[in-house]
């Protein structure tokens, strides 16, 4: 059976009225749960950061052991080489071996170089380490007790809200889909969600601007929907709320 205008008018009042309940227990959380979310990208990224700068550091150390290891071996060179100095039969065999100890002093001298840029490196680096060490926990503290805060308002208020969901579910039901998507789409460009609203002091109780007599008499008489001129929100007259069953 067709519904009259008067019971759409109605319908659409009941759906506002959920809806409007529902953003108000969703408003006493706050920005929350964004606050929850940002802390656990915060969380996350700097876990990410840790981890890059150890691993940076492993490789640095590792690099410094290398490097003494290659220190090792020159050295072990050069006592060699000094060794068979002492046993050579020419000159030429003499400036052959110079020539490999100078190499190796030169490679250590490089070696010993890198060790300290290496060393610097990972003085930085620590500091920089440590500073993400004390801000990942300083974040986790904080995400600990917004998550806190947030579980126990949602337990306050998730059975409330899951029962008017319900409810608003239902009501969405007893709307022709046009008008349901119409609603739908004057919430979400509304910034306090109301897409139903009434006359108040003659004016639109949503954009405040004022409505004239005739306009008045036509949503009085409910025989057509009338939008607001000004913000397009669905207009109702006074009585029409008093005669919804309270949700």
């Amino acid at each position: 059976m067709e519904q009259t205008v008067e019971q759409k008018l109605k319908a659409l009042y009941e759906l506002q009225t959920l809806h409007t309940q529902i953003d108000k227990i969703r408003q006493i959380r706050g920005e929350l749960p964004m606050e929850v979310a940002d802390l656990e990208d915060d969380v996350a990224g700097l876990e990410t950061r840790i981890q890059k700068f150890k691993g940076e550091l492993d490789d640095t150390e590792d690099a410094i052991v290398t490097r003494k290891n290659m220190i090792k071996d020159a050295q072990g060179l050069i006592k060699k080489y000094e060794t068979q100095l002492k046993d050579v039969k020419n000159n030429r065999e003499y400036d052959a071996l110079t020539k490999e100890v100078e190499i190796q002093t030169l490679e250590i001298q490089v070696c010993e170089k890198k060790i300290r840029e290496f060393g610097f490196d990972i003085t930085q680096k620590t500091e920089i380490y440590d500073k993400a060490l004390a801000d990942l926990e300083s974040r986790r503290k904080d995400l600990e007790i917004k998550k806190s805060e947030l579980e126990t308002i949602t337990a306050e208020t998730e059975k409330d809200e899951q029962g008017l969901l319900k409810k608003s579910e239902k009501a969405e039901t007893q709307i022709d889909e046009r008008l349901l998507v119409a609603y739908n789409r004057l919430r979400g460009n509304a910034n306090n969600g109301l897409a139903v609203v009434t006359i108040d002091r003659d004016s639109c109780s949503g954009c405040f601007n004022q409505i004239p007599p005739q306009r008045q008499l036509d949503i009085r008489q409910r025989k057509k929907i009338i939008v607001c001129e000004h913000c397009g929100r669905i207009l109702v007259d006074e009585a029409l709320t008093q005669e919804v069953a309270p949700v």
